[in-house]
């Protein structure tokens, strides 16, 4: 069986191999990516009506700020995120599944929300009556490829890519490692993030939805 490998930080990359273990999958993990908080200045609650979230790291490292917004309506890019709000504390009122700029297009105005995000992360154009006040919370920081992992991947597998930022970090480290991109497949979360890896792979094959358990259940398939 093809060896599955996943590159995203943890804690999301321990909670990948468990899934994909319990799949059948022959599953390995390497982090290119390490999570680190930010400072950050929290606006005065009151001039929030919610809270925008694209990812359940904007919550793990928002610290003692995050409490001031508990109780205020959330809205999140998936069920993940959800999840991660719930718990925070927050009251999910949207619960998406195709980017935060649907989520933003299905709101009821006027609205002033305070997005979550990291250092890096997509820009949106909010709808005319929605006010978007964006504070950074964590930053991700690429990790080069360590040995192990590099002298797993000559003789080939599948990696599953969670982010553009991932898939283009991966890249690089296969070109700066003079990998075989002919011999490594790939399985994305979606259109966007297979382009960021650019051409030359064995396979490249995406999702319809983005989420994980169907990206697993395409990775299983490739494995066949």
């Amino acid at each position: 069986m093809t060896r599955v490998v996943a590159i995203r930080p943890e804690p999301g990359l321990s909670a990948t191999l468990e899934r994909g273990q319990a799949m059948g999958l022959d599953m390995a993990g390497w982090p290119l990516f390490e999570i680190r908080p930010v400072a950050w200045d929290p606006p005065v609650p009151d001039t929030i009506d919610g809270v925008l979230l694209g990812s359940a790291n904007a919550l793990r490292h928002a610290g003692p700020g995050l409490a001031r917004f508990r109780g205020k309506p959330a809205y999140a890019v998936g069920a993940a995120t959800a999840e991660a709000a719930r718990a925070a504390g927050f009251a999910v009122r949207v619960e998406g599944s195709g980017g935060l700029q649907q989520v933003l297009g299905g709101l009821p105005r006027p609205l002033t929300l305070l997005r979550l995000a990291g250092a890096k992360r997509i820009p949106l154009v909010p709808p005319l009556g929605i006010v978007l006040d964006t504070r950074v919370t964590y930053e991700s920081a690429e990790l080069p490829m360590p040995p192990d992992m590099a002298g797993e991947l000559r003789d080939g597998g599948l990696v599953l890519l969670h982010s553009g930022e991932a898939a283009r970090h991966f890249a690089q480290e296969v070109s700066r490692l003079g990998l075989d991109r002919g011999r490594i497949a790939l399985a994305a979360l979606g259109p966007r993030i297979a382009q960021a890896a650019g051409s030359g792979w064995r396979e490249v094959r995406t999702v319809d939805a983005p989420r994980e358990a169907p990206l697993l259940a395409l990775a299983q398939d490739m494995c066949q």
